[in-house]
């Protein structure tokens, strides 16, 4: 509110200036008789009072009211001594709009012109209707002026007040945004790497299990692949915990993973998965790889706890301007996407994690013909473009 504390501090300003040339008029046109002392003294007492209101503002709270009656009823008694006096009316009608409701402003206005009224008819030497006129013309232009103002000034503040409001609820919900991306995110890893570990960790275990009185040796192995898996899952959620790039891609390039992922879940207990790739290898954004390695992992786990299917081929294609990544399986398909209840959460979760990288997903299935999906992600310029599209 700058422009309503310098409009505060210059009625300030012109109330002592008004003061003060009308003490020098009193100096300059009567002798320094008992009238003009007292008055001097009276005008003397009318600076100090508003001076301590000025001053004290801020703590006198209710007590502006009181301190506006003693500061008129100085003000009055100065005028009855000394008449000039009265056209310091103009900068007190400024505290009455300050001080008081709009009923209560109206009223003092009245008075406060009445009063320079009979002040300025008691020192003319003749009538004169101006007298009368131009101190109501005068009240009633300051009195809207001031009024205008004290609107403006709250119609303002109530814009920054809805301002910040707005702003303390844009940051709440920019908070409620980033807790649920966080546990959507959560949820693809955990969907992607815990969930489909244990589920993995399950079938070995059962395995081994159910051999290990005709076969201890193969058993044993089931085991210790159990045991691998749980160590990785461990070290995997250990990463997304800190959003960092799956183990797979620490050490290795994106195809070399893919076909690590394919030679581990060609492990013997599920369907004989393959890997290809087609094209000439350049590098990739992290993100690109970490989001095409999920999708295989996703499309993986579903081809082999969900498809009945003997083989699965995983293509990975560089292409002029996009990459794109191929899971096919020859199991029993579907005929609509509609999931069995408590599942359905991994073709979203893939959808998801292409969208984050500007890629689309596209899956395709025929029931007793197999299922395929399709992960395209823009590279280069137009991934560039893809970005500004956003």
């Amino acid at each position: 509110m700058r422009e309503r504390i310098w409009l505060n501090w210059a009625m300030h300003a012109g109330f002592y200036l008004l003061l003060a040339a009308s003490a020098l008029r009193l100096v300059s046109r009567h002798d320094m008789g008992t009238r003009t002392v007292a008055s001097l003294v009276v005008g003397g007492l009318l600076a100090l009072t508003y001076t301590a209101g000025v001053v004290f503002w801020n703590r006198l709270g209710r007590g502006r009211v009181v301190w506006l009656a003693g500061v008129a009823a100085v003000w009055l008694v100065l005028v009855v001594l000394a008449p000039s006096f009265s056209w310091c009316a103009v900068p007190l009608l400024f505290l009455c709009l300050r001080s008081l409701n709009a009923r209560g402003f109206a009223v003092a206005a009245a008075a406060l012109t009445l009063v320079v009224i009979a002040a300025q008819l008691k020192i003319a030497r003749e009538f004169d209707l101006s007298l009368i006129l131009a101190p109501i013309g005068i009240a009633a232009m300051t009195a809207v002026i001031f009024w205008e103002l004290q609107r403006e000034s709250a119609a303002r503040q109530l814009l920054i007040d809805d301002l910040i409001s707005t702003r303390g609820t844009l940051a709440d919900s920019r908070h409620r945004t980033g807790v649920l991306e966080e546990r959507e995110r959560l949820a693809r890893e955990i969907h992607d790497t815990l969930a489909q570990g244990l589920t993995s960790m399950g079938i070995l275990l059962q395995a081994a299990d159910r051999m290990w009185a005709s076969d201890p040796e193969l058993a044993r192995a089931h085991v210790r692949r159990a045991a691998a898996a749980a160590a990785e899952n461990l070290d995997e959620a250990r990463r997304f915990v800190r959003d960092l790039q799956p183990p797979g891609l620490v050490e290795a390039s994106l195809p070399e993973a893919l076909a690590r992922l394919c030679a581990d879940a060609g492990d013997g207990t599920g369907p004989d998965v393959r890997f290809r790739q087609e094209g000439e290898q350049y590098p990739l954004e992290p993100e690109v790889q970490a989001a095409l390695l999920r999708v295989a992992q996703g499309a993986l786990a579903n081809v082999r706890y969900h498809s009945h299917a003997g083989t699965a081929m995983v293509t990975l294609s560089y292409l002029d301007g996009e990459v794109t990544l191929d899971v096919f399986d020859d199991g029993a398909g579907f005929d609509t996407p509609a999931p069995a209840p408590g599942r359905g959460y991994g073709l979203r979760a893939m959808r998801d994690r292409v969208a984050e990288v500007n890629g689309v997903l596209v899956v395709e299935s025929v029931p007793g013909e197999g299922t395929g999906i399709a992960a395209t992600v823009p590279t280069g310029a137009r991934a560039r473009d893809g970005e500004e599209e956003r």
